[in-house]
């Protein structure tokens, strides 16, 4: 059988080449080195380009080309797609430019209108990771849920699907891939209470072609596909159902050509404590695995899951690289990933068997993975089913979403790493409520325990080149930043990420020295790509911080303003001028209660922490409610009741809320804006890098 599967492959391939269609090119991607035609530049995402122009003896020439103002202020996550001299690009609210790649001249501008009030329903801002390119079409996932093909010479819509039911709260964030004529997207939502799915939409029409869930719908059913009996002995009866047990396919995908099959991230369960989610006991699959699925079909081959009855946020979603490593004196076909528990997996990609793990980045959940029994050995210090718990990784993960890259040439992994802990505090009368963030913890007593001035959590990063085969570190470089970045790789010996300060920075891919950096006026949590216009190699990354770290971590200077940025060798252009963020405090004039400021902070915690961050101080993202204009006080019950400010992402909360409660919630702003005005933002800023976690919350 495997033989005859190879063989259809292989005659299906052919079609294409005699079609001209971009499976060929996709695939052979190294015989067109200078463009970038998918997400992670091939199939295997391996984010390594054999470009050599630029090398290790000729970077400090690069300079700036050109820059292109995007006209956003939110998170920027996209990679770039670069063919035949256009470069199409995703920024937040799922716009889409193309540009002239050699000069940023604008081809054509789509807006698909998400609605403001949408920005409620997003986990982790309204950002998008990128577009795909087939034939003569660009598909986008936006952010309400739709499926969009545009002409690529003209913007013009060609077809558009809901992908997801308009009156729950799905969102897409990540970039849709095309396989053999079918462009798959999945969704997010977990958080809110949704129930996970990827889709294989016909990519000339928008036809449904089929549909894989990742959790059982109940213990009765219905069973949408045979796989989901499977699933349905790995929970208990009396799982939260209501919840949709999350599973959402929310970012990375990869595709073997030879093999013909298709690798999918799961993310994690809704709520996140399982001792709630499904009480009695399981491995709730397919929460954080692993699929690998017929394109065609959407039939499941092989599962392997990360993190068995996962209750840490530990998602599978994380970027997969497919490579060839020697392992024991064999050549093996292999998937690679670090996932957000902490450890990093090599598997056989044609069988799912565990080939190694080992930790990349401090780990307190579990001891090791048995390479036996392919699961992780828990060690109950993580355990926070009845009783606060400091855990590592933290709910960000040891990785994100962030793209990794690996170099066949040093056989090295470059991993955007998170050095983090968190506190995990149970709520034991969690109820289901749709309207707002339902995973188990207990927000109002975490936010209680904060020290007055944090701006958010601390999460210092790292760039860790990691060696897949002796699964060891070989070099890092550490930043006291809070915000990771993408990274690529290429053949002229380098390895490229952004800086949340506002640099690009290029490092030896041998040893991690610096070899050349640039600013660039705006903070960059994007990969970069690089690529080729007659004969001269540019490097292009976007602009702009957000997501669910940079709405909470690091203050920002300046303003978020989302640009393209492309350098090439001897160019001298200036990096955009970005105004500072002027920052001020106007308190009203008037007494506060103190029952009411308390009242205010449980229902501010519940309702506004995950966007305005603890203790209303956020990054600079989304408004610091500490230095609200005093227009913005005067109209305060318009803007969360009301909804005066839908348009610009702050829906309307008079669904859960009423005007006590938002009158609370005002005063308890205002207390902590008074509290702030006691610290200067140079002596706030230095206390928030000293002490981003209470101490008392590192005892074990």
């Amino acid at each position: 059988m495997g033989r005859i599967r190879w063989l259809a492959a292989w005659l299906w391939l052919l079609g294409a080449f005699a079609h001209g269609t971009d499976a060929a090119r996709i695939i052979h991607a190294d015989r067109e080195p200078g463009q970038w035609l998918t997400h992670g530049r091939t199939y295997d995402e391996q984010r390594f380009s054999p470009l050599r122009a630029i090398d290790r003896s000729n970077v400090g020439g690069l300079g700036l080309a050109w820059h292109f103002a995007t006209g956003d202020t939110r998170g920027m996550e996209a990679t770039p797609i670069v063919a035949d001299g256009v470069m199409y690009v995703s920024t937040a609210w799922s716009r889409v430019v193309a540009l002239d790649a050699a000069s940023g001249r604008l081809i054509w501008r789509y807006d698909p209108q998400v609605p403001g009030a949408k920005a409620r329903d997003a986990c982790c801002d309204v950002v998008n990771r990128g577009v795909a390119l087939w034939g003569d079409s660009i598909f986008l996932g936006a952010l309400d849920g739709r499926l969009i093909a545009l002409d690529a010479k003209t913007g013009a819509e060609r077809w558009s699907v809901q992908t997801t039911d308009p009156a729950k709260p799905y969102t897409i964030t990540g970039a849709p891939r095309v396989v053999k004529g079918k462009v798959i997207i999945g969704n997010g939502g977990a958080e809110f209470g949704v129930r996970g799915y990827f889709s294989a939409y016909d990519a000339a029409t928008g036809a449904l072609a089929w549909r894989f869930y990742t959790v059982p719908a109940s213990a009765e059913g219905p069973v949408e596909h045979e796989e989901l009996r499977l699933a349905q002995r790995t929970w208990s009866p009396d799982s939260l159902w209501q919840t949709g047990l999350g599973g959402t396919v929310w970012d990375s995908f990869a595709y073997d050509p030879e093999l013909d099959l298709l690798y999918v991230g799961v993310g994690n369960g809704s709520q996140y404590n399982r001792a709630q989610r499904s009480p009695g006991g399981g491995d709730n699959l397919f929460l954080a695995s692993i699929l690998a699925v017929r394109p065609d079909t959407g039939r499941l081959v092989w599962h392997y899951q990360t993190t068995p009855g996962e209750s840490w946020d530990y998602t599978a979603t994380q970027h997969m690289i497919l490579a060839e490593l020697d392992l024991l004196g064999q050549r093996r076909k292999v998937l690679m990933q670090a996932p957000k528990n902490g450890f990093f997996y090599v598997l056989d990609r044609e069988t799912g068997e565990l080939l190694s793990a080992n930790n990349y980045v401090p780990v307190n959940w579990a001891s090791h993975v048995d390479l036996e029994t392919g699961r992780p050995v828990e060690t109950g210090r993580a355990d926070w089913s009845g009783t606060p718990r400091m855990v590592m990784p933290a709910i960000v993960g040891g990785h994100n979403w962030h793209p990794m890259a690996f170099s066949p040439e040093t056989g090295l992994v470059y991993i955007p790493t998170i050095h983090q802990v968190y506190p995990f505090v149970p709520d034991p009368d969690f109820r289901y409520d749709p309207a707002t963030f339902n995973t188990g913890e207990n927000w109002p007593a975490l936010a209680a325990s904060a020290p007055a001035f944090a701006p958010g959590f601390c999460s210092p990063t790292r760039l860790t080149a990691w060696d897949p085969v002796a699964q060891r570190q070989v070099w890092q470089v550490k930043f006291s930043r809070g915000v990771s970045a993408g990274v690529l790789a290429t053949a002229g010996g380098l390895v490229l990420q952004g800086t949340t300060d506002g640099r690009l920075v290029a490092y030896d891919d041998r040893s991690g020295a610096v070899l050349w950096e640039s600013p660039t006026g705006v903070g960059i949590m994007a990969p970069p790509i690089t690529y080729t216009v007659d004969d001269t190699q540019f490097i292009a990354v976007v602009g702009g911080i957000g997501g669910s770290q940079g709405g909470h971590g690091d203050r920002l200077d300046n303003v978020n303003s989302g640009h393209v940025l492309v350098f090439a060798l001897g160019a001298r252009g200036a990096p955009p001028d970005v105004p500072a963020i002027q920052r001020s405090v106007h308190v009203p004039e008037e007494a506060l209660d103190a029952a009411a400021v308390e009242r205010g902070g449980r229902l501010y915690a519940v309702h506004c922490l995950r966007c305005h961050g603890l203790n209303a101080a956020s990054s600079g993202l989304y408004p610091d409610l500490r230095t609200s204009a005093p227009g913005i006080h005067e109209i305060w019950n318009e803007i969360v009741l009301g909804g005066a400010l839908a348009g610009n992402g702050m829906a309307s909360f008079a669904d859960v809320l009423v005007e006590r409660d938002v009158r609370d919630i005002h005063a308890w702003v205002i207390d902590r804006a008074i509290r702030s005005m006691q610290w200067s933002h140079k002596a706030l800023d230095a206390a928030a890098n000293l002490v981003c976690i209470p101490a008392e919350w590192l005892a074990d």
